[in-house]
């Protein structure tokens, strides 16, 4: 445990903008560590993302229906299993983002867009969160990919994308905590 006067010590002390980009970047920073050493850290900023669990049918149904979307990634060198999900505009809300998101990459608009959880995707380098929902009440309408996302639908049974994560055939972190966290915590509850 930590005293008050550890934490106000522990942080940043400066920062060195190294690099901007369209979607991240690059900032040396000089950090107080919990022992009073500093040290340099190269940290990525990222706006934040939401992300999106979509079920077909009822969630409460015994093995309900998920829409999963085939991505091509190239940092991945191909295909991965994904959950829609995107990057914050600014001033957006994240819910309103997972509604955007849901939309474009699935043609799809949900009547419920409900909250599950917020994680870091890799704190030891990045600040970058994402915001998980879960959406029910689908209707179908037309997608608006963008330039670089070339993807495919993948409606599946939720046990099947459940062993999928389970087989490690969904090697994208936001969909495996996604899928595991609707399943345990908000399907058939």
């Amino acid at each position: 445990m930590s005293s008050q006067g550890e934490s106000e010590r522990v942080g940043r002390v400066t920062s060195r903008r190294a690099y901007s980009g369209k979607v991240i970047s690059l900032d040396i920073d000089t950090v107080r560590f919990p022992d009073g050493s500093l040290g340099e850290l190269e940290m990525i900023r990222h706006p934040g993302a939401s992300a999106v669990v979509p079920f077909l049918s009822d969630p409460d149904a015994e093995d309900p229906q998920v829409l999963l979307i085939r991505q091509y990634r190239y940092a991945a060198d191909g295909y991965l299993y994904e959950i829609p999900a995107g990057r914050l505009s600014p001033g957006e809300r994240p819910v309103d983002c997972a509604a955007r998101e849901l939309k474009e990459e699935t043609g799809c608009s949900a009547q419920h867009v409900e909250h599950l959880f917020t994680m870091y995707t890799t704190p030891g380098f990045t600040d970058e969160k994402i915001h998980v929902f879960m959406a029910t009440g689908l209707e179908a309408g037309e997608t608006n990919y963008e330039a670089d996302e070339f993807l495919e639908l993948q409606p599946m049974l939720l046990s099947r994308a459940l062993q999928m994560v389970k087989a490690g055939e969904i090697k994208d972190g936001k969909t495996a905590l996604g899928l595991l966290f609707a399943a345990g915590f908000r399907a058939g509850h």
